[in-house]
């Protein structure tokens, strides 16, 4: 049977000055909220979303902070019927890119030629396996082609001896889908009222620049035009991590790209180490780590973010670490140099297996400590464990007169769940 005590600190935002010095170290201790002999019935488990780093407005805060809950209650009902990591991560992925107000599947950004093109990878931290679709179109929930690409995959070679791909895009990866069962989707259906005003207004405003300066000034313009659509005003990427209580981590992501992309164009959600990363604690790693990212794409494929992000996590203070990580491998990165400013968000969980000593029995557990941090001006995440009764939420914001793009907001918080026996 299944004991669970936690107790959620949250830590204060943090900019890039003089304050990334300071050093927060996630309690190791937890008061007793609730009686640790009250037995639960089911599985454990802990699951963190995000709807994206950018900027979240006051007035669709409900709603964003609404699908956050819904992704964790529907990975958290996976872990309870006695899922794995990775089928939980792919539920709460689905319903994230069934929102309208996300920009991930349904209502996803439309590209210069008003069509929706889609990227999702999903990675499974127990056997490493990764699946990925880029620039797709006609399928509502990139995710699942995604995490069937990891299932067939890990089901070995193909006949004649072939290597089963982990990473289709295009026409060819919506052909794969449809012939393994998912079903296509008009991409009329997926395209909301928000979607398709929002394109007409890019669209006026391209067309209008290009008419003001045809001459020397206009790649000066494109470039402005191209700031702005990569600001910190554009919500991109959604996603989640989870650890199921056998200490199995996931991670996922999904993303309608950025507004206006170029046809084609495939961002960090669809790349290996950029848009998530899990891996399982082993021989060479004491933690288990998972971690999905968000933010511009073309920032976070160049510093594969995820990846330095989840190594990071082997420090002992995990929240030094990340901080540290997106000071020194995404701010002040030399493959971003020439940026004015660097933008994205990222959520890391991290876990270890504890022994709790009893008068009676030794309770057996895992350590779950979870963290996000952004340079954007907002991130809306959700969390829950498999003992809660409803998800929390939370839109992290930079301080007051930062700068986003220059500054960082870190904030987090640890957890423990514990399997007991009679």
């Amino acid at each position: 049977m299944i004991g669970f005590s936690s107790n959620v600190g949250v830590m204060a935002s943090l900019t890039n000055s003089e304050e990334q010095q300071a050093a927060f170290v996630l309690s190791k201790s937890w008061p007793q909220t609730q009686d640790s002999n009250k037995k639960w019935k089911g599985f454990g488990g802990f699951v963190l979303v995000h709807a994206g780093a950018g900027y979240h407005s006051e007035s669709k805060a409900k709603e964003y902070k609404h699908v956050c809950k819904r992704a964790c209650q529907k990975a958290v009902d996976q872990l309870k019927s006695g899922a794995l990591a990775v089928e939980a991560v792919a539920a709460a992925l689905v319903e994230l890119e069934d929102s309208p107000f996300t920009n991930a599947g349904m209502g996803s950004n439309l590209n210069l030629s008003g069509e929706i093109e889609c990227d999702a990878s999903i990675m499974d931290g127990k056997s490493l396996h990764y699946g990925a679709v880029g620039a797709i179109s006609g399928i509502k929930n990139p995710i699942l082609v995604a995490n069937r690409l990891l299932t067939e995959a890990q089901k070995g070679k193909l006949s004649a001896g072939r290597i089963p791909p982990c990473f289709l895009v295009g026409q060819g990866a919506q052909d794969w889908a449809v012939c393994h069962g998912i079903p296509p989707c008009p991409s009329e259906k997926m395209t909301t009222k928000f979607s398709l005003s929002a394109y007409k207004r890019n669209k006026r405003k391209m067309e209008l620049a290009e008419k003001m300066d045809m001459g020397h000034n206009q790649a000066k313009r494109r470039r402005q035009s191209s700031g702005n659509e990569n600001g910190s005003g554009c919500l991109d990427t959604v996603g989640a991590v989870v650890v199921d209580l056998e200490g199995n981590v996931a991670a996922a992501v999904s993303s309608g790209g950025l507004a206006m992309k170029h046809p084609g164009r495939v961002g960090q959600a669809s790349h290996y180490g950029c848009g998530c990363w899990a891996e399982n604690a082993n021989d060479l790693i004491s933690y288990s780590t998972a971690v999905s990212t968000s933010g511009c794409g073309e920032h976070l494929i160049r510093t594969m973010l995820a990846r330095e992000c989840s190594s990071a996590m082997q420090s002992e203070d995990a929240h030094q670490a990340l901080l540290e990580a997106m000071q020194n491998k995404f701010i002040s990165s030399p493959f971003l140099a020439s940026e004015d400013r660097v933008l994205g968000g990222v959520i890391v969980l991290r876990c270890c297996r504890c022994v709790e000593a009893q008068p009676s029995q030794n309770i057996q557990g895992l350590l779950v400590e979870f963290l996000w941090s952004h340079t954007t001006e907002s991130m809306c995440v959700g969390y829950m464990s498999a003992q809660d009764s409803k998800a929390k939420t939370h839109i992290s914001r930079l301080p007051p007169g930062t700068v986003p793009g220059q500054s960082l907001a870190i904030e987090g918080g640890v957890c423990r769940l514990m399997n007991s026996s009679d």
